[in-house]
């Protein structure tokens, strides 16, 4: 993409960024600036010969001086290990809490989403690929210089919760966890949007700081983590439980890819681990495929499609299920698992009624689980 074109798009509001750029765990760019906000990286270990060990992420990458971890954004100086887009930001916009997707935490409030570089997975269909196969160079020019303080005092302007989203949050994580210490002080409502690849002391650590957390829960079987995400799954299960553990609010993301991970059985199986390991009231979002990156050449999934891993959700046992980027679809709202009455209706990610008390029911009185104040 043109450098202009993409100045044009960032000015109008895009998250659009250049051509993508893939370093591997030892690589470094040769156009590398020192000048950025670096800030000394939590979570690793050094080793001989000036090399350090990543504790990040379940990839533990190692290190030698002068590369980068397989996320790109974490650097060895001299046996030190930095992160790179400390106080840079990528992105950072209003969106409503639904379009995380959260739908059982504070319905209908506005979130501030902070993003920045880079990912340590390489998922093929990922649509906000222009930020996430990015590295921390290619998007210099479009971020900003922004402490921890300077965002929180924006959001406490606009009177709204804090978010991290939009590339995986994992590989900002000092950024991040500064932000959310400072809105968790405030008082403010703190959630991210996760793969779920994150170390269990990180996360821990994480959590303390955070209310509420959707994953991507991206598929049920190893090949296709291996193969469409270049990742593994067994972390994000571990993530998953950890989370549930540690008492905070869950919502899970499965987006179906045709042909890839639309299997009913291995739906049926996911739900089953769902229901057994973290509960039937951790709703799951079933979530329309749009060809994207890497995935252009397969179709949008079938709304039947989405409609039956609804009903093989259901049919386990689980009792909040919902249909993604349908615009218009009746199971984008929330109904009572006890008396089937509508309770909270929208329309995409606009909420036109909340019909609960005291997170309530307002027919029935069921107890509807998740966050309804702060």
């Amino acid at each position: 993409m043109d450098k202009e074109i993409t100045r044009r798009l960032f000015l109008r509001g895009s998250l659009f960024a250049t051509a993508a750029f893939c370093l591997g765990c030892e690589g470094r760019s040769a156009e590398a600036k020192t000048e950025s906000w670096h800030r000394e990286a939590r979570f690793y270990e050094k080793r001989a010969e000036g090399r350090v060990n990543c504790r990040l992420c379940f990839r533990k990458c190692v290190i030698r001086q002068g590369g980068r971890g397989f996320c790109r954004n974490r650097e060895n100086r001299d046996g030190i290990l930095y992160s790179l887009v400390y106080g840079r930001p990528a992105a950072l916009q209003l969106d409503p809490i639904e379009k995380e997707p959260m739908f059982h935490n504070l319905p209908g409030t506005t979130i501030l989403c902070t993003g920045t570089a880079s990912c340590n997975f390489r998922c093929k269909f990922c649509h906000n690929w222009h930020l996430s196969q990015r590295t921390f160079e290619e998007l210099e020019p479009y971020s900003r210089k922004m402490s921890p303080e300077d965002i929180v005092d924006r959001v406490i302007k606009r009177e709204a919760g804090l978010s991290f989203t939009y590339n995986e949050p994992t590989v900002f994580f000092e950024f991040m966890y500064d932000i959310a210490r400072l809105g968790r002080e405030k008082g403010l409502n703190t959630i991210f949007h996760t793969n779920g690849g994150m170390q269990a002391e990180p996360m821990k650590a994480l959590l303390l700081q955070m209310k509420g957390v959707t994953v991507d829960l991206k598929g049920f079987t190893a090949d296709y983590y291996k193969d469409v995400s270049f990742a593994s799954m067994t972390p994000v299960l571990n993530t998953l439980k950890l989370i549930k553990q540690e008492g905070k609010w869950l919502e899970i993301v499965n987006l179906l890819v045709p042909t890839l991970n639309d299997d009913m059985k291995l739906i049926h199986e996911m739900c089953v681990w769902i229901r057994e390991n973290l509960g039937p009231e951790v709703p799951v979002h079933f979530s329309r495929f749009f060809p994207a990156y890497k995935m252009k050449h397969l179709p949008p999934t079938p709304v039947k499609t989405l409609e039956k891993a609804r009903k093989t959700a259901i049919a386990e046992g689980i009792k909040f299920v919902y249909i993604g980027n349908v615009p218009g679809h009746k199971y984008n709202s929330t109904f009572c698992p006890e008396c089937g009455k509508k309770i909270i209706s929208r329309i995409h990610f606009s909420v036109r009624s909340v019909k609960l008390k005291n997170g309530r029911c307002k027919y029935c009185n069921y107890p509807v689980p998740g966050i309804w104040d702060l």
